[in-house]
């Protein structure tokens, strides 16, 4: 599948959005409203045959509406502190983590902004650890 440019990934997703037309659409829009609000170089994807995905520096969660619940699911989850204890699902994994929203629920913003945060921080810090390309030591030639 080609990738999407960022504004169609935005325009897609705003088609999503409309089309699930019910709370779960709500849902997903206030969800998504947050993770943008929470930092302003979040970029907007297409993913995995229709997944909404937002990123920075790499993948910081997925959104998707299912049957009964929206799920927002966090690449490195397992890896972020999470005081307001907003995942609960998909704990038994070593990297993702996940926010199961049924139809009553109210999401806590304030808590949300703080974890995809700290799911930037946790992107930005894995990248000052991996070595530039082209910096490996070569080995020596013998003439």
């Amino acid at each position: 599948m080609k990738p999407v440019s960022a504004e169609s990934a935005s325009v897609l997703i705003d088609e999503m959005i409309r089309k699930i037309g019910d709370w779960r659409g709500k849902t997903l829009a206030s969800v998504r409203k947050a993770i943008l609000e929470a930092d302003r170089q979040i970029i907007e994807e297409w993913k995995w045959m229709g997944s909404p995905v937002w990123s920075r520096d790499g993948i910081i969660a997925v959104g998707n509406a299912h049957k009964d619940k929206v799920k927002l699911t966090f690449a490195h989850g397992a890896n972020l502190p999470d005081p307001d204890k907003l995942f609960d699902a998909g704990l038994g994994g070593n990297a993702w983590r996940a926010i199961d929203l049924f139809e009553s629920d109210k999401i806590n913003e304030r808590a949300l902004k703080n974890l995809v945060r700290a799911a930037i921080a946790y992107n930005q810090s894995k990248l000052k650890t991996k070595a530039p390309a082209g910096t490996r030591a070569k080995a020596a030639r013998s003439v």
